[in-house]
């Protein structure tokens, strides 16, 4: 290893000390056109094998940058698609360590058929054991749809690179104009990445990531709970803008791993522990308050394409790894724009099936205001939610009662107008009518969320709920 010390010294720092063991060490490349019978080719260009992170089994690869720029040819393609099948045999995570030009074109259509073979093996891998990717350096062309495949894709923040197209060949732009290779583009724009980060604490996260994460879809990913069952959550109430505060302050010792942070922030997605369990957290945001505690970002509240997509994506996700699902919702209806009403249909329609279609235990905390078909998509009780609660001044209904006012009063006077908003907030809007109706299960004060959810998803631990018989679903 010391020849490609750059890509062994990344899987060093990433696994616990001293439990990596390399497979195909001497692996190295078999084609000879354009003079590679003359070129040393050690590893054929990436470290493949096995370790451990804070004792859980892993399979890793990572591509070193001096072999051949990195680039996949058809011997390199093999030891990952190798590695594939022992993660798949074993039920164990593979995380791709990524430092590379793409296809290596002196092997041409050998090097060709490597990408598919990999993007079979992670094909029949999607939603069996954790895909994680990591680009260090270069990951372009055919190997960046590889990184899309996987559950989650982090970058270093400076130097990675992501593009299937580089910046220069786009129409009307170039690099210096929009780097859309770069992390912030892959992030905040594209949505393609989870995380951003130095390199050192790339590394800390996926260590982080996959200590949260089951191992396989047939695991169950609980750890000892060490925080009070019964703690109350005093400040929690104040969190109803900036909800990745609400999940933490919710959590198992304060812990929320956020994935997609920089995309779609008016949507926040991640991972918590309640009594040890690992629970996937989905919650509307309106605010985002930065580490001097001042808002930074302000957001209607309404659910966004983008804030859908992410939300669907991760979902579904939950539901193939047996990951129950809890939900913070605070919405009033759909952003109003030209660009976003391109998407919404289409993205509120994939948010809607995932929450119905996901079979693991689903709780709903309403904390906010939750109007409209907005609402019914953000994992209500009418699409399958197991449990609804929601906080005493939740208002839920099919619209804020002074535009429904309006609307049922229209050509009348103000103070009839009034009158109606109201009496309409008092029938339709409050919370104890919808509790009346049986649409909200239990009404909680906010510094009793925690336990009561916990309570919630412990009496649903044995959930078995069946499903029609089908292929899959199309949406």
């Amino acid at each position: 290893m010391s020849t490609i010390s750059q890509a062994g010294q990344r899987i060093n720092a990433l696994l616990d000390e001293n439990s990596f063991v390399e497979i195909g060490a001497l692996v190295s490349a078999r084609a000879t056109d354009f003079n590679l019978k003359q070129t040393e080719t050690p590893s054929d260009g990436v470290i493949t094998g096995y370790g451990v992170i804070d004792g859980n089994l892993v399979y890793v690869y990572s591509q070193d940058a001096s072999v051949l720029n990195g680039t996949v040819g058809e011997m390199h393609a093999k030891k990952i698609a190798n590695l594939y099948d022992l993660a798949m045999k074993t039920g164990a995570p593979v995380i791709g360590l990524l430092d590379s030009a793409g296809l290596r074109l002196q092997e041409a259509t050998d090097a060709l058929n490597g990408f598919g073979e990999i993007y079979l093996k992670q094909t029949l891998a999607s939603g069996v054991i954790p895909q994680i990717t990591a680009v260090f350096g270069t990951c372009g062309g055919g190997f960046a749809v590889s990184a899309g495949i996987t559950d989650f894709t982090f970058m270093e923040a400076d130097k990675a690179k992501l593009f299937v197209n580089a910046p220069n060949t786009l129409d009307s732009n170039n690099v210096a104009k929009c780097d859309t290779s770069s992390a912030k583009f892959q992030s905040e724009e594209a949505g393609t990445v989870d995380f951003v980060a130095d390199e050192a604490s790339v590394l800390a996260k996926i260590r982080e990531l996959v200590s949260i994460l089951p191992a396989n879809n047939a695991e169950i990913a609980v750890s000892d709970c060490t925080d009070d069952l019964n703690r109350g959550c005093p400040e929690l109430a104040n969190c109803v803008g900036d909800t990745s505060i609400a999940l933490s302050q919710i959590a198992d010792n304060g812990v929320f791993v956020e994935v997609k942070q920089n995309f779609a922030k008016d949507m926040v997605t991640g991972f918590i522990k309640l009594n040890g369990a690992t629970i996937g957290a989905v919650a509307n945001r309106t605010e985002v308050y930065n580490d001097e505690g001042k808002v930074e970002e302000k957001f209607d509240a309404v659910l966004s394409a983008n804030g859908a997509k992410k939300a669907a994506d991760f979902v579904n996700f939950c539901d193939a790894f047996e990951i129950p699902v809890l939900s913070l919702t605070n919405v009033k209806g759909f952003l109003a724009d030209k660009c976003n009403e391109k998407k919404i249909a289409d993205a509120a329609a994939k948010l809607t099936y995932a929450f119905a279609n996901a079979t693991v235990p689903k709780v709903n905390v309403v904390i906010g205001k939750a109007y409209g078909s907005a609402y019914v998509t953000m994992n209500s009780k009418a699409i399958g939610a197991d449990i609804t609660m929601a906080w005493p001044n939740a208002e839920i209904g099919t619209m804020d009662a002074s535009l429904a006012a309006k609307i049922i009063c229209d050509g009348q006077g103000a103070d009839a107008i009034d009158a109606c908003a109201k009496e309409y907030a008092a029938l339709q809007n409050n919370v104890t009518s919808a509790a009346k109706r049986g649409y909200v299960d239990q009404i909680v004060e906010p510094v009793d969320t925690r336990k009561y959810i916990i309570g919630a998803f412990e009496m649903l631990a044995a959930k078995c709920e069946g499903r029609p018989e089908k292929k899959h679903g199309t949406v």
